[in-house]
């Protein structure tokens, strides 16, 4: 085995086990302890994060900040991989920022000359744009741990301007229009709700409290699948869906005692289904035809009405409520309110 070949061989070899010694590595490549101790200082060189341990229980291990073995791509992959992070630029907000900037600019620093110059010709050609947002998200990272790791944080969140400690439990966070949400189990209310994430003052493990729920089935593919009612919490002119989910093992309301519900049935012209599908609450009302007209129709909790007003309004002649009168009548209230401000 060639030197370079038994280097890579290695460096896949310690990045796999926890813990390893060096008799252990010279009896599986079948080289003297003499020659890993050579290999193993120079993938030290190489930037792979060991650490050795002297005694008769020491060995070395590799520290928590495993590095990837070499891997090959195509020009065009490599095209598209750096493009795709390079996307993420416009967030400044996210749970692993110096992280994807250091590996972007490794990854740009180590392709060739004639990569990097067609990368530089397209920088200016292609985009994803976000919305510029002032507000801010520090807490990104510890939603998406609590999230993987089945774990409680315990939040100080604000909504509809009062201030509340709540216990959850994050089954993800995710970006759409600027801002980030995070879907968690709401232990105070009982079911998922979808928070804010800007509206999160404070957010750590819970030390005491309720047991983590063992949510592990439950994530952001398929959250939809858990709840029979959509409840929305007012964001920004918009809303977003709010869930329960029901669970083998634990029961999770779909809905709070009490909770009215409300049966809507809207027309829309195709302008006005196109603005419906680029909202995250619409896919379980919207109803589209052949000609791309179609309609909104389903149960939604009463007091969210309002919502559905002023997005209505929003619409103008691209949607019409026929469903319930109540709603009609909560249009035309705030178009005369509106009127009244130009007179």
């Amino acid at each position: 085995m060639s030197k370079s070949k038994r280097l890579l061989d290695l460096m896949m070899t310690v990045n796999r086990k926890r813990k390893f010694t060096v008799k252990e590595l010279a009896g599986e490549f079948g080289v003297s302890p003499r020659t890993i101790l050579r290999d193993l200082q120079e993938l030290g060189e190489l930037g792979v994060p060991l650490y050795s341990e002297v005694g008769p229980h020491g060995g070395y291990q590799v520290l928590n900040e495993r590095i990837l073995p070499p891997i090959a791509f195509t020009e065009e992959e490599a095209v598209a991989i750096f493009f795709a992070s390079h996307a993420l630029r416009h967030y400044k907000y996210l749970p692993f920022k110096e992280e994807s900037v250091a590996a972007l600019q490794k990854f740009y620093h180590y392709m060739s000359g004639d990569v990097r110059d067609r990368i530089d010709e397209m920088k200016h050609r292609i985009d994803f744009v976000t919305p510029a947002r002032q507000a801010e998200f520090p807490y990104l990272a510890i939603l998406l741990e609590a999230a993987t790791g089945q774990k409680v944080l315990q939040i100080d969140y604000e909504t509809k301007g009062k201030r509340m400690d709540r216990a959850i439990q994050p089954i993800g966070i995710y970006a759409s229009n600027g801002l980030w949400y995070c879907p968690a189990y709401c232990f105070l209310r009982g079911g998922i709700r979808v928070f804010r994430c800007d509206r999160i003052h404070t957010a750590d493990y819970a030390v005491s409290g309720p047991a983590p729920l063992d949510l592990r089935h439950v994530h952001l593919g398929n959250r939809d699948n858990y709840s029979n009612v959509q409840q929305r919490e007012e964001a920004e002119g918009q809303k977003e869906p709010r869930q329960g989910a029901d669970r083998k093992r634990v029961q999770v309301p779909v809905k709070e005692p009490g909770c009215r519900q409300a049966g809507i049935y809207i027309e829309l012209t195709q302008e006005g289904v196109q603005a419906c599908e680029a909202e995250l609450w619409s896919s379980s009302l919207l109803h589209i035809r052949e000609d791309g007209t179609g309609w909104l129709e389903g149960g939604v909790p009463h007091k969210d009405l309002s919502f559905f007003a002023r997005f209505v309004i929003g619409l103008c002649n691209e949607a019409e409520v026929q469903e319930p009168p109540e709603l009609a009548g909560m249009v035309k209230a705030l178009l005369a309110g509106m009127l009244d401000r130009y007179k």
